[in-house]
C-alpha cells in the first residue's frame, strides 16, 4: 500500500484562491515540515490545471536554479523550462509549483514578474522559518496570497480512517446544545483518543492505517522529531533552541504558569531569547499561548510576550516526545490514553490538544492568571490561592474564557473566579471535558473534541 493522499480542508482555501486572485497573485502554502505541503500543492495542479511543473528545489540540479536567475526574457525562459520538464504549458491554464522555495531565493524574487506576466498560475511552498532566513539581498514579492497548513485537524483525521459522518454528529450536538448520551460519548473520546495518539501528521496517519500498528507510527513520528530537532540546530547551532523544544512536555508537566526559559537553558530569560523564540514560533512547530494581562477583546495590544505556554503543533508529535528516550511500549501516556486513564497527572496533553484545535481553527492563543486572598472564614489564617484560564478566545466584542479539565469534574473554580472579575466582558463561558455535554448553570460543559467549533 503506498502513501495515501487525504482529503485536506485547505484545498477549498486554494480553489478560492484560483477563482478571486485569477493569476494576479502566487499562492504561498507554508508551514512546518512533512505535514503534506507538497503533497497538496501537486494533487491542485494535478485537478485543477490542464498541465503542470513541479520545481522541488530540494532536488532540483543547477541548471534548473540557474533559470531563476535570468528571468529578463520570459519567453526564452518559459521555453527552456518546458524544454527542461518535457511539458507543454498552456496560458491560463496552466500552473508552475516552486516546492520548498525556501532553497532558491531567486525563484522567490522572480515570482513579483512572472505574476506580472500573467501567462500562468505560481504555487510555492515551503516553511515559514526557512522562507524569511533566505531572503537576504532578494526583494520580496508582494504579489503573494500567504495561507498557513497544519496537521490533519481532527474532523480532516476522520476523513482519513473512514469515518466521515463521525465529525457531522459531533456538529449537529454542538449546534443544537443536545446531549448524545454516555455511551456515544465514550465510543467518540475512544476515537478522539485515538487521534491524540497517533496525531495529524500525514505520514503517522497514513503508518496507522497500513499496520494498525503503534510501534510503527511511533517509529514515523520519532524520524519527524529527529528531522525538527535537526533544523533547529541548523538554525541555532547552540542547541539553545533544540532543548527549548525537546524540553515542552516538561515545562507542561510542571503546571506552572508560563515556560520556565531560564528551567532549560542557565541564566536564559524570554527576553533575551526573543528573536529565538520567534524563529520557533515561524518555524509552525510549536504553538505559543501569551499571557493576557487585561483579558478584554484586542488581546494582542495586551500581552505579555514574555510570559508564555509552549505547546507542540501536533500533539502525536508531543506523546512521542514525552518519552523520547524510551521505548514506545514504555511512554505512559501511550497507556493511559488507551485505557482512558489519563488522569490530572497528564491533563497537560488535553491543554496540547486543544492548543492545536484552535490554533488549526484559526485562533491566536492566549491565556489568563491571577491570584486571590482566600479569606480566613474559608481558610485558616488566609492564603493567596492561584487561578489559571487556560485559554481566551475573542468573539464578537466579548471574550470567552476556557477551563480543561482531563476526566469529570467537580468544580470550575478558575472560570467562577474570573466571571467575579469580568462578567461584563464575557460572552460565553466553556469547559472542555471528557464526558458528555451538559449545561452547569451560564457555563456550557462540552466534551473536548468539540474545542474546534467555539
Amino acid at each position: 500500500m503506498g502513501e495515501k493522499i487525504f482529503k485536506r480542508k485547505i484545498y477549498e482555501r486554494m480553489l478560492r484562491w484560483k477563482k478571486e486572485s485569477d493569476g494576479k497573485t502566487a499562492l504561498l502554502i507554508k508551514g512546518a515540515r512533512r505535514i503534506g505541503k507538497s503533497t497538496i500543492a501537486e494533487e491542485f495542479a494535478r485537478n485543477e490545471y490542464e498541465s503542470y511543473i513541479i520545481v522541488d528545489f530540494s532536488v532540483a540540479d543547477d541548471v534548473v536554479k540557474e533559470l531563476f536567475s535570468h528571468i529578463s526574457d520570459l519567453n526564452y525562459f518559459f521555453l527552456r523550462i518546458q524544454s527542461l520538464f518535457n511539458v507543454s504549458l498552456h496560458e491560463r491554464k496552466s500552473v508552475i509549483v516552486l516546492d520548498e522555495v525556501q532553497l532558491c531565493p531567486p525563484a522567490r524574487q522572480a515570482i513579483k514578474h512572472l505574476v506580472k506576466d500573467h501567462r500562468y498560475d505560481y504555487i510555492e511552498t515551503g516553511s515559514l522559518l526557512s522562507i524569511k532566513k533566505n531572503v537576504k539581498g532578494i526583494v520580496i514579492p508582494s504579489e503573494e496570497t500567504r495561507i498557513a497548513m497544519y496537521p490533519l485537524d481532527y474532523e480532516e483525521f476522520l476523513w482519513a480512517i473512514g469515518k466521515p459522518q463521525t465529525y457531522e454528529l459531533i456538529r449537529y450536538a454542538y449546534q443544537n446544545s443536545k446531549p448524545m448520551g454516555d455511551a456515544v460519548n465514550r465510543e467518540l473520546m475512544r476515537s478522539f483518543r485515538l487521534y491524540m495518539l497517533i496525531g495529524g501528521m500525514p505520514q503517522a496517519v497514513n503508518a496507522y492505517l497500513e499496520s494498525n500498528d503503534f510501534s510503527a507510527i511511533d517509529a514515523v513520528k520519532r524520524n519527524i522529531l529527529e528531522l525538527y530537532i535537526d533544523d533547529f540546530r541548523k538554525i541555532d547551532p547552540t542547541g539553545r533552541a533544540s532543548r527549548l523544544f525537546v524540553s515542552i512536555p516538561a515545562e507542561l508537566s510542571r503546571n506552572t504558569a508560563r515556560y520556565k526559559v531560564g528551567s532549560v537553558i542557565e541564566n536564559a530569560t524570554a527576553a533575551r531569547l526573543g528573536e529565538l523564540l520567534m524563529d520557533m514560533a515561524d518555524s509552525m512547530t510549536v504553538n505559543f499561548a501569551y499571557h493576557a494581562n487585561d483579558p478584554s477583546v484586542g488581546f494582542s495590544l495586551q500581552a505579555d510576550y514574555d510570559c508564555f505556554k509552549m505547546f507542540l503543533a501536533d500533539t502525536g508529535l508531543f506523546v512521542t516526545l514525552a518519552f523520547m528516550d524510551r521505548d514506545y511500549t514504555e511512554n505512559e501516556i501511550y497507556r493511559k490514553l488507551l485505557a482512558d486513564k489519563l488522569g490530572t497527572d497528564l491533563g497537560y496533553v488535553y491543554e496540547n490538544v486543544v492548543a492545536q484545535m484552535l490554533k488549526s481553527a484559526g485562533d491566536e492563543l492566549f491565556y489568563y492568571t491571577f491570584k486571590e486572598e482566600v479569606p480566613k472564614a474559608e481558610e485558616e489564617g488566609g492564603t493567596v490561592r492561584s487561578y489559571e484560564v487556560d485559554f481566551l478566545l475573542s468573539r464578537k466584542d466579548k471574550i470567552c474564557p476556557i477551563e480543561i479539565k482531563s476526566s469529570g469534574y467537580n468544580s470550575h473554580k478558575s472560570l467562577d473566579k474570573f466571571q467575579q472579575r469580568f462578567s461584563a466582558r464575557i460572552l460565553h463561558r466553556y469547559l472542555l471535558y471528557t464526558k458528555d455535554l451538559k449545561k452547569d448553570k451560564d457555563i456550557l460543559c462540552l466534551p473536548v473534541y468539540m474545542a474546534a467549533l467555539l
